[in-house]
């Protein structure tokens, strides 16, 4: 069963922007963020912050790369919410859904270089074992990949790995497939603040 607390206890200007949003765009605020504006001091403004750093900081990742990142985070952890909204996400900024969907689908023997396949694989480990050791780090760059790059796709899986569970914990409504590419344009456009 799906928590109310998504729906209630907003102030005023709060529900009102909620509700200028969905005049504006024609389409519901996702329970993303109403998340972050739901005891904003608590959980959304720190979120929103290590999040946009994460995913639209300096990095030698593209956004592409990241939000690739963030969806396949979310497909280990299936999300159902999140791996809509980023594979959308990342395949407006690649300009190509199809290739997103071949890399979540099989990274392994997906058309992309071996740096973000190695990092992938890091990725997919942290999650499943819940860790990795210097020799895992060690394998990543050996393919290429910074230190910088590392901790990078670090903050990426970290911010993706809370996000997503609580989208699960939430029971975050799914939104349609022009609702995620309504965010996918939102998010690329202005990021995570």
């Amino acid at each position: 069963m799906r928590p109310d607390i998504l729906n209630h206890g907003y102030r005023p200007g709060t529900k009102l922007m909620f509700a200028m949003i969905r005049l504006f765009s024609g389409q519901p605020l996702p329970d993303a963020a109403k998340l972050t504006f739901y005891r904003s001091d608590f959980y959304g403004n720190p979120a929103k912050e290590f999040t946009h750093e994460a995913l639209r900081g300096p990095s030698d990742w593209s956004v592409g790369d990241r939000e690739l990142m963030a969806a396949y985070v979310a497909k280990l952890n299936q999300s159902a919410f999140c791996i809509g909204a980023h594979t959308a996400t990342a395949s407006l900024a690649y300009q190509d859904g199809p290739r997103v969907t071949a890399i979540l689908d099989d990274p392994e023997s997906a058309s992309i270089d071996e740096p973000l396949r190695a990092t992938l694989r890091l990725l997919a480990k942290l999650i499943r074992d819940g860790r990795v050791d210097a020799d895992d780090v060690r394998e990543v760059l050996a393919a290429g990949v910074s230190p910088q790059q590392v901790k990078d796709a670090l903050a990426v899986c970290a911010a993706f790995n809370t996000t997503s569970r609580l989208a699960d914990a939430f029971g975050f409504e799914l939104l349609s497939p022009k609702g995620y590419e309504a965010g996918a344009k939102y998010l690329l456009k202005r990021g995570y603040r």
